[in-house]
């Protein structure tokens, strides 16, 4: 148990020494005009945490969000309760239209959204969600 104790605080000065280096030759870096400025930390997008392997706000599980958000798409909502491979080629239109007139970052809270209200995807358009926001992860 000792060791462990020692080790612990051994490791906690090595950090301290380590960081005092760091802070005295980035010093010298900006004194001799190397670097313009301290470099500093960057601030996380504030709606990631950063805590979770994909970011809620790609998620497409309702249950991430308990907000309905409408994304300019009210008139989807006469589709509340069709199953999503009852819809005709003009309603499958009408979805494929809300969805590409978004910004790709939106996709993932609009089909959260649909969730939230009862309204199914149309199954033409599934492949075409998650390709969208497979690639938003990624990029």
């Amino acid at each position: 148990m000792i060791i462990l104790i020692i080790s612990i605080v051994l490791l906690g000065v090595i950090a301290l020494i380590a960081g005092f280096i760091r802070e005295k030759k980035l010093k010298k870096q900006l004194e001799s005009g190397e670097i313009s400025e301290m470099p500093t930390v960057n601030q996380v997008d504030s709606e990631c945490c950063g805590q979770h392997e994909v970011c809620e706000k790609e998620s497409l599980l309702a249950a991430v969000s308990k907000d309905e958000e409408y994304y300019n798409d009210e008139e989807l909502d006469r589709y509340r309760g069709v199953s999503s491979d009852e819809y005709d080629d003009s309603a499958v239109s009408e979805f494929r239209e809300v969805l590409y007139t978004m910004k790709d970052d939106e996709v993932a809270g609009w089909v959260r959204s649909l969730q939230l209200r009862s309204i199914e995807l149309p199954d033409e358009l599934k492949d075409e969600v998650i390709l969208i926001v497979g690639e938003r992860r990624f990029n």
